[in-house]
């Protein structure tokens, strides 16, 4: 989202400032090829953490610049980015829905009839206690992390210890702020996943569609690979897509764009996650590669208090799927051989990570060593995506 929101800020005809509390991050990130952020009118470093000095360095900043609106593409500071909206008096959601909707453990108590079984603890001992009550098996989550880091299932009580404990290893967060000390336990949802992208503005929330999720890696939950539209029968469709905007409303979220995780059960559809931004995993390429909806677009010009339109176009693409190399191990990468195949017409993207690129376990969606991207003019593209995935293969040094 970091590359996609730039580009779409200028084609909605907007210029933008970049804020950051570590430019370095950026520089180092990408030394060859500027990081599309830099690209902005004008970069200030400020500290991005302390919102007692951040908003009153804002505010004259604005006398000068006349910000229209204010986005983020990093999840730690959706909050952030809405109470400064908010502070200046700038069009954007309402900052306590955002947070509502960002900590998982506000999402369940806002939402307990919508989702699993659920409790909130603190230690080992009072985990083993409400694990217990739930029932093994028994998904283990910080409340305030992202992209599935540290999110696991746990068959019993060691395994419990041992989720709870990595998660009290782990502090603070990528961008040096204090995690919650909260441990969300979920009783677990036996079903596929699916995500609903959709757009509220003025109180409506417009379903832009349903993506189908591939997750794998037990214990772990990583994200193998999505297509959108999913491949479901309009009833169901329907129903996993009422349960999201039931969500966004009762949560309170307004001029935004929202993803939000569904699992399809037995008992029928119940809530995982919302997230008040866009989908990541270029699960918006998709969607803009099937209905001509560019999500990343219509989040910026949401907040510049933009009705953007959502009409869907036909690009000529039934469907688009994404399928992500995952390593079989921790190690050095001496080669990722099958790539020649990937010169299709069908293939609309890939990438894969350099020789000498040194490769993480497969625990959460930060791990991937290349992903795969497809279109279909049928319903086939995320079978297509698997295939070719499915033929790359990992040397390690």
């Amino acid at each position: 989202m970091s590359s996609l929101l730039p580009r779409a800020i200028r084609e909605a005809g907007g210029r933008f400032t970049f804020l950051t509390r570590d430019l370095h991050h950026y520089l180092r990130s990408a030394p060859a090829t500027p990081h599309p952020l830099l690209a902005a009118d004008n970069v200030l470093t400020a500290d991005t953490n302390d919102l007692g000095t951040l908003l009153p360095y804002l505010e004259r900043v604005h006398d000068v610049l006349a910000f229209d609106g204010v986005i983020t593409s990093c999840d730690y500071y959706l909050e952030t980015a809405a109470r400064i909206a908010h502070h200046l008096r700038l069009p954007g959601p309402d900052p306590d829905a955002v947070d509502r909707a960002y900590r998982k453990d506000l999402t369940r108590q806002a939402l307990p009839d919508l989702g699993p079984a659920f409790a909130l603890t603190e230690t080992v001992e009072a985990a083993h206690a409400e694990a217990e009550r739930i029932g093994y098996p028994v998904v283990v989550k910080p409340v305030d992390l992202c992209a599935g880091m540290f999110v696991r299932v746990a068959a019993n009580p060691a395994e419990l210890a041992e989720a709870v404990e990595a998660i009290e290893g782990f502090p603070v967060n990528a961008r040096g702020q204090r995690r919650n000390p909260l441990v969300l336990l979920e009783e677990f949802l036996d079903g596929p996943e699916f995500s609903v992208e959709t757009v509220t503005s003025g109180g409506n929330t417009h379903v832009v569609g349903v993506t189908d999720k591939s997750v794998t890696g037990s214990p772990w939950f990583v994200e193998s690979g999505h297509m959108f539209p999913a491949d479901l029968p309009e009833e169901t469709t329907a129903l996993i897509a009422a349960t999201a905007v039931e969500a966004v409303r009762r949560l309170g979220l307004d001029r935004t764009v929202a993803h939000t995780e569904i699992k399809l059960t037995a008992a029928g559809p119940r809530l995982v996650e919302v997230n008040p931004r866009p989908a990541g995993n270029q699960i918006t390429e998709l969607v803009r590669r099937t209905t001509g909806i560019d999500l990343p677009m219509v989040y910026a010009r949401l907040a510049m208090g933009e009705d953007p339109d959502l009409r869907h176009v036909d690009t000529g693409a039934r469907s688009a799927a994404i399928g992500f190399l995952l390593p079989e191990r921790p190690g050095t990468v001496a080669a990722i051989d099958g790539v020649d195949a990937l010169g299709h017409g069908d293939v609309v993207d890939w990438a894969v990570k350099p020789v000498g690129h040194e490769a993480g376990p497969a625990t959460s969606n930060n791990h991937y060593l290349g992903h795969v991207m497809v279109v279909d003019r049928g319903a086939g593209a995320r079978r297509r995506a698997e295939e070719l995935v499915g033929a790359l293969s990992v040397t390690y040094s």
